[in-house]
């Protein structure tokens, strides 16, 4: 078996007598090689946390699935986490008038951080409208894309949602609201910002895949926007990157008429296929619902159903949250935020409606 071992140097800081490694300064095992393809020394570090049970997620939506049903809360991902048709996270990371376009990668981990906050909290919490620029602002931090601009940012936002005339929201965020919600999101993630995502397994994958075959481009494309549309689901809640890269390339290989010619590469592959053929399952479920999805249709009703933040007190208009602190940790109704972690922290003040605002 060919393995190749690489390595980084590693710069270790120590946040509250924790240590955690920088995204731009990380040290991990990368093992290549067909029979081991994605394991990464993956369940060796932090982002093994979250890989949760689909009862587990469904539970702790709880709250919000009261007011909304399942494929309703899968529109309202897809119309906040889409990857691939411009909206809301893509559309502010992809705005033409900032000065460069926020790569892929950043857009994905930013989706991967929305969808971590959501589910361990509901969606009464913060404001989707705001947490969805908070993460993008997070994420280009994560990934080195380079510090944005608040006032861009926000500018970003108002004109991503300017494609949206329909929705009628009565909205105001500003360069505080932003870091209070940059705070929070930060406790709820356990400061667990690395994110690994299935487009390095996914190369690898079909790099060793085109030592055998040939022809390949039109299924690395569809597997890479397959795997574009995955943000849109759960899958990174709850598999780890490796099996859905691979299951991404199954229904590649599918919709291009050659899972037959990959069947004996597939079969050789160390992975457990009962997990694959989940994933396959659920990403064919995302795309039964997103075609059956009419934003203008049904988002506003979604919308209007959602629990939504309730008004708070606000003492200068800027206060998004009130919160105290205690002995250098956060407090929320008098109650660690680490308290009970595999149910989620405690409830945090609501968040009252909120304006986009740039000064």
């Amino acid at each position: 078996m060919n393995i190749s071992l690489i390595f980084v140097t590693s710069d270790v800081k120590v946040v509250n007598n924790e240590s955690w490694i920088t995204s731009y300064a990380m040290k991990w095992l990368e093992i290549f090689g067909k029979a081991h393809t994605g394991s990464y020394k993956f369940w060796k570090i932090s982002r093994e946390q979250w890989i949760l049970d689909k009862q587990d997620i469904l539970r702790m939506r709880g709250e919000d699935m009261k007011c909304i049903s399942e494929e309703e809360y899968t529109k309202l991902m897809i119309f906040f986490c889409n990857c691939k048709c411009f909206v809301v996270i893509h559309a502010i990371g992809m705005d033409s008038q900032q000065p460069h376009k926020t790569r892929m990668q950043v857009i994905a981990t930013a989706c991967v951080y929305f969808r971590r906050f959501y589910a361990r909290r509901s969606l009464k919490d913060i404001d989707p409208f705001l947490l969805a620029p908070t993460s993008l602002f997070l994420a280009s931090k994560v990934e080195e894309h380079g510090m944005m601009s608040h006032n861009k940012l926000i500018q970003a936002t108002n004109n991503a949602l300017k494609r949206w005339p329909f929705i009628q929201q009565d909205l105001m965020i500003r360069v505080q609201h932003i870091q209070e919600a940059e705070f929070f999101l930060l406790e709820i993630l356990d400061c667990c910002l690395i994110v690994y995502h299935p487009y390095r397994p996914l190369n690898q994958l079909m790099a060793e895949m085109g030592r055998e075959h040939k022809d390949l481009d039109t299924i690395s494309s569809y597997a890479w926007k397959i795997c574009n549309d995955c943000t849109r689901t759960d899958l990174s809640l709850m598999y780890p990157p490796h099996q859905i890269a691979i299951a991404c390339i199954l229904i590649a290989s599918v919709w291009t008429n050659r899972d037959r010619e990959l069947k004996n590469w597939f079969a050789e592959l160390a992975v457990d296929f009962e997990k694959v053929l989940e994933i396959q399952k659920i990403i064919i479920n995302l795309y039964s619902v997103w075609k059956t999805f009419d934003e203008k249709e049904q988002l506003v009703a979604i919308l209007q159903k959602i629990p939504r933040p309730n008004p708070g007190p606000q003492s200068s208009g800027t206060t998004m949250v009130q919160s105290q602190h205690s002995h250098g940790s956060l407090q929320v109704n008098n109650m660690n935020v680490h308290q009970g972690v595999n149910m989620g922290p405690p409830p945090m003040p609501p968040v009252g409606n909120i304006k986009f605002e740039t000064h």
